[in-house]
């Protein structure tokens, strides 16, 4: 069974299937990326409770940066983040992103 959370004609922001749950990709608001990543972060943990999951679940993350200079800001918010001895397998890379504004997106799946 495939369980769809607050879907709409575009996309789901959950997806729930054989004990996985993908989760949209996240953005947050914020002049600097330590601060769009701390929203981001918060929107995901809000995520993973609606799915039924938790950061100590999380299986792979993909981080996409609007610009690479910004990797070391970005890490510094993501290693606080994450619960110690739960490290998903992780991504990183340099994309454009949907909006000129936005400097992060990151996606999460994890179990449930």
């Amino acid at each position: 069974m495939i369980d769809r959370i607050d879907t709409s004609a575009r996309m789901s922001k959950i997806v729930k299937h054989n004990g996985v749950a993908h989760l949209c990709g996240q953005v947050g608001d914020g002049a600097s990326v330590a601060e769009q990543t701390r929203e981001c972060l918060s929107r995901v943990d809000a995520l993973l409770i609606k799915a039924g999951s938790s950061r100590e679940q999380m299986l792979q993350a993909v981080i996409w940066l609007a610009d690479m200079a910004d990797f070391a800001e970005m890490n510094e918010v993501w290693d606080a983040w994450v619960p110690a001895g739960h490290a998903p397998a992780r991504a990183c890379g340099e994309a454009k992103l949907a909006r000129a504004e936005l400097k992060v997106e990151i996606i999460v799946t994890a179990a449930y």
